[in-house]
């Protein structure tokens, strides 16, 4: 699907804030509200959006330690080791990398104790070779 800069745009001030009235987008957007429903709905059936989402506060997420734990799996375990991320919560996203780790998984825990303990948890999963991790200190840009 070839989106125009009028859908990019959209898709930008949804990514600032997904319960943005559609009236209110229409007017920024400088189009009728039944353009930008209309257009809404195409981005949707196209599956260029596919869900709406909640953005978590600063004060909040300030409170949950993060880090990146990249995983090197074993041949043919992709799909197993996958599925088994899947089940762990505190794993907010999941990347196949290139390089010499196969995957990054970003995971939340309230505390360094239960960190440590998702990290164990992650390295003990079937198929899963090694892991090397690195706690978030700080987030410079989000978007």
């Amino acid at each position: 699907m070839q989106l125009t800069a009028k859908d990019r745009d959209l898709l930008a001030m949804l990514g600032e804030n997904a319960r943005m009235p559609v009236a209110t987008l229409a007017k920024k957007l400088s189009l009728s509200r039944t353009t930008v429903q209309a257009r809404l709905e195409r981005l949707e059936r196209a599956g260029v959006i596919t869900g709406y989402g909640v953005r978590l506060s600063e004060a909040y997420a300030s409170g949950l330690i993060r880090a990146h734990i990249l995983i090197t799996i074993a041949p043919k375990a992709l799909a197993q080791v996958t599925a088994s991320l899947e089940e762990v919560q505190a794993v907010t996203a999941l990347h196949s990398v290139s390089g010499a780790f196969d995957l990054i998984a970003i995971i939340a825990a309230p505390s360094i104790a239960e960190l440590d303990q998702l990290i164990d948890e992650i390295g003990s999963i079937s198929g899963v070779e090694r892991t090397l991790s690195s706690i978030i200190l700080s987030t410079r840009i989000a978007r």
